[in-house]
């Protein structure tokens, strides 16, 4: 313990978490138009042979989790449910008139907001009119977030029934003192049932997610919270630091940076979460993330074939996203397009034909090659440089930083291959950040990212 603390003071900075690059902050967005889209989605396309990933961002919820700092609408009116799935589905025909032939879906994911705050008859038409006319393989994958609160199990039957196979609950903290400064109050009971009901209906791969550094937490609320989790045994558990961003979500304002633990106790609550989840079973895998055996995302670190997106991590490696929906972020791995955020500007975007890009990035060869690495590393814990395709004054200060990761047994150099160690899990983060070219030549993070601790 006490040989990491200078390191946790040393290493908690503000560093992106890398479900892309470059960072959304870092995207040039003169680099490409609607135009330069289309073709960049057509070409990967052909190149796939026709296999995609589909996103969906249903961005509404009934209530503030005030933590949160992902793109919400907070409402209670249901009204709004129709206008945005004819919205979605218009969307998805745009992109079909692009698509040649009978699209493969090898993977659908629905995100939030809260996607069950739609009506298990909404959410069943927006799923068969997405599939029509396209194929699916019998080793798909579709996943749903879910809030238990406002999760009935005739929601669970209605994507069991148009081919879900994952379902995600997000938890964060089973403590009453937790839940009620995130405004998040969730019974142990109620997420139980959910769980209950998903297993019943034959969902295969049952995730749970939890959040360490909350306002208020401490050590005894993780390991109270991780005892009942263990109790519910998901097959997939993701662990994540909160992300401590008020300028970006204002729900954070309620509570101030004085009620934050500080990187120690961040530490110690990841550790003792890290050391009672292994204790039961469960394999730490990348970056927050933790699986039984049986679960699909062992199996497939196991086998080196993990992806990571900005779904996180993914047992596919399907390199065209096409995102749904207001600000969801679509990507061709040559490029990055998000929509527009306000979900009025969105609908009236795609009301006039038009698809609702806001921003995006085409990568250049120099992006692609660092991208390839800072992926290998998330995913694998190691990565090979190639020195004669990198910058010589950016290589040079690669190896000048990995060699003082080195010194502090982070990582194991060899020649130019990198092998993150033990230790140097912990600060993944820090390390991917040096083979950021953008970050480095835009010197200020400090106002963009949350803290890597």
């Amino acid at each position: 313990m006490n040989s990491i603390l200078p390191l946790l003071s040393k290493y908690d900075k503000p560093i992106p978490r890398y479900t892309s690059y470059p960072t959304v902050p870092y995207w040039e967005q003169e680099t490409i138009d609607e135009k330069k889209w289309k073709v960049a989605i057509t070409d990967i396309y052909q190149r796939e042979n026709g296999e995609l990933c589909i996103y969906i961002h249903l961005p509404f919820c009934e209530t503030l989790c005030t933590f949160c700092a992902c793109n919400k609408r907070i409402t209670k009116n249901h009204k709004v449910e129709e206008k945005y799935i004819e919205t979605v589905l218009t969307e998805w025909r745009i992109y079909r008139e692009l698509l040649s032939g009978q699209p493969i879906i090898r993977e659908v994911h629905l995100g939030g907001g809260t996607p069950t705050f739609f009506s298990p008859e909404h959410l069943s038409f927006l799923m068969e009119s997405i599939l029509k006319d396209c194929i699916v393989p019998s080793d798909h994958e579709f996943s749903v977030e879910v809030h238990p609160n406002y999760t009935s199990e005739a929601h669970l039957i209605a994507l069991r029934n148009v081919g879900f196979t994952r379902v995600s609950l997000g938890v964060q903290d089973f403590d009453p003192e937790v839940q009620y400064i995130i405004n998040r109050i969730q019974s142990f009971e109620k997420t139980k049932e959910v769980i209950d009901w998903a297993r019943q209906l034959g969902y295969d791969s049952i995730n749970v997610d939890l959040v360490y550094g909350l306002p208020k937490q401490t050590v005894t609320h993780v390991e109270y919270t991780i005892d009942q989790v263990n109790k519910l045994m998901p097959d997939r558990i993701a662990f994540y630091s909160y992300a401590h961003v008020p300028w970006k979500s204002k729900g954070q304002r309620r509570y101030t940076e004085a009620d934050l633990p500080p990187a120690k106790s961040k530490w110690e609550m990841y550790n003792r979460g890290r050391e009672m989840l292994v204790e039961n079973g469960f394999a730490a895998i990348g970056m927050d993330h933790f699986a039984l055996s049986n679960d699909k995302l062992w199996k497939s670190a196991s086998q080196g074939k993990m992806h990571r997106n900005f779904m996180g991590y993914t047992t596919t490696q399907n390199k065209l996203i096409i995102g749904l929906g207001a600000s969801s972020i679509s990507d061709s791995w040559n490029a990055f397009v998000q929509n527009e955020k306000e979900v009025e500007a969105y609908e009236e975007k795609v009301g006039k034909g038009e698809l609702p890009i806001i921003t995006g990035h085409l990568l250049n060869s120099e992006d692609i090659l660092l991208r390839k690495n800072i992926l290998e590393l998330m995913c694998s814990n190691k990565t090979t440089l190639n020195k004669l395709q990198i910058d010589e004054q950016f290589y040079n200060l690669i190896v000048e930083k990995m060699e003082l990761f080195r010194k502090d047994g982070l990582v194991e150099l060899t020649d130019d291959t990198i092998s993150i160690t033990n230790l140097g899990t912990t600060f993944i983060r820090n390390i991917c950040s040096v083979l950021d070219a953008r970050m480095w030549r835009n010197s200020d993070s400090t106002t963009i990212f949350s803290k890597a601790i």
